[in-house]
């Protein structure tokens, strides 16, 4: 069975990062096992200047692995096509996205009225939105920042593409 993704897209500043801090313990209040995929368009770099995984990507290594008892870390220290990290992602009920405006999975977007700002896409190309003023729209519109109120929308929505399938 397929784990279902759903994308949070937004301009920056409007609240993406802080909806998804308090998203992922309302879907785990409800039983579900959640992964996040952050879409970064800078550079980023989780390895620290002078440390072994460092001095190894920097010596030339197409992938870099940091293990410890706790956690682990893959780094492609290359281009990584989306759909194949995704395959890589198990034990999980669902992926949330922040970003990915453009991917193929339905998004929630987001508007924030204090950043003068518009929707990021047409409310027609949206599962929801969330935003802090009226907004026409047929789609289902949710107050911005209520991840209860996401949490519950996913939820269902979940449960309707299962009936689906």
């Amino acid at each position: 069975m397929r784990i279902p993704i759903y994308s949070i897209v937004a301009y920056s500043g409007t609240g993406k990062t802080t909806l998804i801090e308090k998203l992922i313990p309302a879907l785990g209040a409800r039983g579900l096992r959640v992964a996040v995929i952050k879409h970064d368009a800078h550079e980023f770099d989780i390895d620290r200047k002078g440390k072994d995984s460092w001095r190894f990507t920097k010596a030339g290594a197409a992938v870099t692995v940091v293990v410890s008892a706790t956690k682990a870390a893959i780094m492609e220290n290359r281009p990584v096509p989306i759909e194949r990290l995704i395959e890589q992602i198990t034990d999980v009920d669902v992926i949330i996205t922040e970003g990915y405006k453009h991917g193929p999975w339905p998004k929630i977007a987001l508007m924030r009225s204090g950043n003068n700002k518009p929707l990021p896409l047409p409310p027609e190309e949206c599962l929801a939105v969330m935003a802090d003023v009226t907004v026409d729209t047929d789609v289902p519109l949710l107050p911005l920042g209520d991840a209860e109120a996401l949490a519950d929308f996913l939820l269902r929505d979940m449960r309707e593409n299962a009936r689906k399938e």
